[in-house]
């Protein structure tokens, strides 16, 4: 059996993934995967706009792009407050590619979190994920081009003790993606989930050293965590021309954990 070859020469197969001139808004990148994934997008071409809570932790890290060369730009605001979420992504002119990755923790069993708390977590973790969708989706349908990229975590489908409004909220990332795709695909703005597994970041350094942090490691088949910027090449897939036929899809980078059953 004969396979069609392509006639499109493969020295330009990798300008499939570059960016250039595009604009990318990642939210909580200031460090772990936010930061890795901004990065992995500035060395694609594109110019990245970091975000956080505190421009001193921004700082350094805009620096450090505009060191190696890359366009890069900071934005500040508290994903509770809309009201300066508004304000500032309206300031920021076209955005080209939304990845959120802010994602807030409450490690506490179930009965000890309160329908106030339950609330708080959510609002920040997928309430506002809506809202600022709101404010960079008219852009994209306008212009006939996005990439909507929500993080959200294995825990979204695979329930852990201790994670009850995180895994809800994070599940409800998944379901916002999709839905997105739905609408909004057959104007040129495609929007997917990526699912992270155990990554070593700064959050989880104290978890990984534990017992219950090698139990994690063990149960993974690669027996290790990973490490942070083994997300980028799944970010930067997603935000490229490579991936304008993927749509609704929520893309796992777990090392194999929620593939594998393991007694």
């Amino acid at each position: 059996m004969t396979h069609p070859v392509s006639n499109t020469p493969a020295s330009i197969f990798p300008d499939r993934f570059r960016l250039d001139g595009r604009t990318a808004l990642v939210t909580g990148s200031a460090r772990g995967l936010g930061w890795e994934i901004a990065r992995a997008l500035a060395e694609a071409g594109a110019r990245p706009v970091l975000h956080g809570r505190a421009a001193e932790r921004l700082a350094p890290r805009v620096g450090e792009l505009k060191a190696a060369g890359f366009p890069a730009a900071a934005v500040t605001f508290d994903m509770a407050d809309r009201a300066a979420m508004q304000e500032a992504v309206d300031g920021l002119g076209p955005i080209d590619v939304l990845v959120h990755a802010v994602g807030e923790r409450d490690r506490r069993p179930f009965d000890q979190i309160s329908p106030e708390d339950f609330a708080a977590l959510v609002d920040v973790d997928l309430v506002a994920a809506h809202a600022l969708v709101k404010r960079v989706l008219p852009g994209m349908l306008e212009r006939g081009w996005g990439r909507i990229i929500l993080v959200t975590s294995i825990v979204g489908e695979l329930a852990t003790p201790g994670a009850a409004s995180y895994a809800a909220a994070k599940a409800g990332l998944a379901a916002l993606a999709r839905s997105l795709a739905a609408e909004v695909a057959s104007r040129g703005v495609t929007a997917n989930a990526l699912s992270p597994g155990f990554f070593a970041t700064e959050t989880n350094l104290a978890l990984i050293d534990s017992p219950a942090g090698r139990r994690l490691a063990e149960r993974c088949p690669t027996k290790r965590w990973a490490d942070p910027p083994e997300i980028a090449g799944a970010a930067l897939f997603l935000a490229s021309p490579a991936a304008s036929f993927v749509n609704g899809h929520t893309l796992v980078v777990d090392g194999g954990v929620s593939a594998t059953y393991i007694a």
